[in-house]
């Protein structure tokens, strides 16, 4: 089977499609600071009200343990919504689900003020789906980041209704298909974040596709420390020393580059103006700070180095800053690596999650990359090879 698409729906005209999308943005005090998936959102929207249709759109926002919560409201997300698409946005602000909806586009409130739409119990997330099914003729799935859930509104609603997926799953869909099937060489993978744990899944998967695979953030530490490098107080994962150790080993099998940071930028705690100094990796608690150090961004030397493999790669994918990004003095090795995957001449991606969030922070344009994903950990579980059970009720099979 193959996914199926707006084009196998058929005419739309008069219809209200249910349009199932991503509007999980972060909020400050009801404000959105990054409208990437709003934005990524407009153009199926738009391709269905050209089609003729009425468009019902949801999302979950946050974490609201299935009850409604103010502070996870999608209002601000409806104002922001009838802004780029240049068309009124009705708001059903009732958490349950209205007896009917209007012409146009309505937005509906948080659907995690149900808890029928994330339980464990398929028969709960069958009476929600069969609730929301009601209020539409077709379903039209766009939210990327949810397809590795099974949830009312991502699984049953699609078997609910005549269902296919919209404009940005397809194109998600195609970018990675791109870094795993047949991609152009040479292929680097650069990863970041806190945890090693967080990430053994798609090592594993890529381990044997790629030509290097460039290590960063706070996992960094497990590797080094697994070497026998002092490392101070920062991020340790002691239990996955074999685990790195097997990666170092099997990188080295199959001729791929694991490349470590040589330098670190040491500082003498966790907060924004904490006193920091570059440090070499044999040498990082002979620094003023000594053992209570905690490496807080890639140094320079290592930057330079994860920059130029970059530049000189055909395909490269990126999840997890090299960072602490959001503290100005520890945001260089993110932006180093961001500003080079604007300069690769190939296929550039940045993976979602906090990657997207910290290009968009350092004041990068969406279309300086090749690729912004809306999905962190569904691209990572798709790259997995894992079944994503949002794709697969739509026809995809990997």
């Amino acid at each position: 089977m193959t996914l199926r698409t707006l084009e196998t729906l058929g005419d739309l005209a008069g219809t209200t499609v249910l349009l199932r999308c991503d509007l999980n943005v972060p909020l400050d005090g009801g404000r959105i600071t990054d409208d990437g998936r709003v934005r990524a959102s407009v153009p199926t929207i738009r391709a269905l009200r050209e089609a003729g249709a009425s468009v019902v759109a949801m999302s979950h926002l946050g974490r609201p343990e299935g009850a409604p919560d103010p502070k996870y409201s999608l209002a601000p997300v409806a104002t922001r919504l009838a802004e780029l698409l240049g068309e009124p946005v009705a708001f059903a602000s009732e958490p349950a689900v209205p007896t009917s909806v209007g012409e146009g586009v309505t937005l509906l409130e948080n659907l995690r003020f149900d808890p029928r739409e994330a339980s464990k119990d398929a028969a709960e997330r069958e009476a929600f789906a069969a609730e929301l099914a009601a209020l539409g003729d077709v379903f039209v799935s766009d939210g990327f980041g949810v397809v590795h859930r099974k949830q009312a509104s991502v699984y049953e609603l699609a078997k609910a209704l005549p269902s296919a997926a919209g404009l940005l799953i397809a194109t998600e869909l195609g970018v990675l298909d791109r870094l795993t099937a047949n991609p152009e060489k040479p292929y680097t993978v650069v990863l970041g974040g806190s945890k090693v744990s967080d990430k053994l899944g798609v090592i594993d998967a890529l381990l044997p596709k790629v030509d290097r695979l460039l290590i960063g953030g706070g996992m960094l530490f497990t590797f080094l420390a697994a070497q026998g490098h002092p490392i101070g107080k920062s991020l340790l994962e002691e239990s996955q020393f074999d685990t790195v150790r097997r990666y170092l080993a099997e990188a080295q099998e199959r001729g791929v580059e694991l490349v470590l940071p040589t330098d670190i930028v040491m500082a003498s705690g966790f907060s924004a103006d904490a006193e920091h100094v570059v440090a070499p990796i044999a040498s990082l608690e002979d620094t003023p700070f000594g053992a209570d150090g905690i490496g807080l961004d890639i140094g320079p030397e290592t930057a330079a180095a994860f920059a130029g493999h970059i530049r000189s790669s055909r395909t490269v994918f990126w999840n997890g800053p090299m960072g602490v990004f959001e503290f100005p003095a520890f945001a260089a090795g993110t932006r180093a690596v961001a500003e080079a995957l604007t300069q690769v001449d190939g296929l550039g991606v940045v993976g979602g999650g906090d990657s997207a969030a910290a290009v968009r922070a350092l004041g990068f344009a969406d279309d300086a990359f090749g690729h912004i994903s809306t999905g962190g950990g569904a691209s990572l579980e798709f790259l997995e090879g894992k079944t994503l059970p949002g794709l697969e009720v739509l026809g995809w099979q990997q």
